[in-house]
């Protein structure tokens, strides 16, 4: 099937969704089955492609998974997500790999270089990525440096086989090693509005 004849139906599948009304409601369900969402969310990708310049269909290749949460941004913690993004591309790797650190750092810690919690604090966990200077991720100045956190988690990713087909979840996880496994997930669609916001101006 050629391009054309295939974008028609996509464009003619994705108009029959909205005069069928289904566009009333969020696009973005909370589900899993993301086979009736191809058609709407290949015309979004499309458009965000002209017009952001970011590699979309890279973000989330498999559909998010699960319910979403969403939190509100202080400039600090915008700051921080340029940072993550800055030192991904510091590090030749794509926005795929800025979305799963993103992600990650979301679930972590809110985006907040967060120091020593005393008793609320995960052992000697510190930083966006709450990393354990007694794990070997590095003291703790270098943890609470956002661009040396970010490279830290990357390196930890890079010796992750196939990272870039795994889900967030599962990347992150296989990374960290929370006792919240599955956690990650659900910061997968903010993360990936940051990184298409940010990427070209970090």
């Amino acid at each position: 099937m050629n391009t054309t004849i295939l974008r028609k139906s996509v464009l003619g599948i994705a108009g029959l969704a909205f005069a069928g009304g289904l566009a009333a409601g969020p696009l973005n369900h909370t589900t899993t089955d993301t086979v009736d969402a191809r058609p709407v969310a290949a015309v979004q990708a499309d458009k965000a492609d002209k017009t952001a310049g970011v590699d979309t269909g890279k973000l989330i290749p498999h559909g998010v998974q699960g319910a979403q949460s969403r939190i509100d941004l202080d400039p600090e913690q915008t700051a921080n997500v340029k940072a993550i993004i800055a030192a991904t591309k510091k590090a030749g790797l794509d926005e795929r790999a800025a979305v799963i650190s993103i992600g990650t750092a979301l679930q972590e810690s809110k985006l907040q270089n967060l120091g020593h919690l005393g008793d609320r604090n995960d052992h000697d966990s510190l930083g966006l990525f709450q990393q354990r200077p007694s794990s070997g991720w590095g003291t703790p100045e270098q943890i609470t440096d956002p661009e040396y956190a970010t490279t830290a988690f990357l390196k930890g990713l890079r010796q992750v086989d196939g990272w870039q087909d795994m889900a967030l979840t599962d990347a992150a996880q296989t990374v960290q090693v929370s006792a919240y496994p599955d956690a990650y997930a659900q910061w997968e669609q903010q993360a990936a509005d940051l990184v298409t916001q940010h990427w070209n101006n970090s």
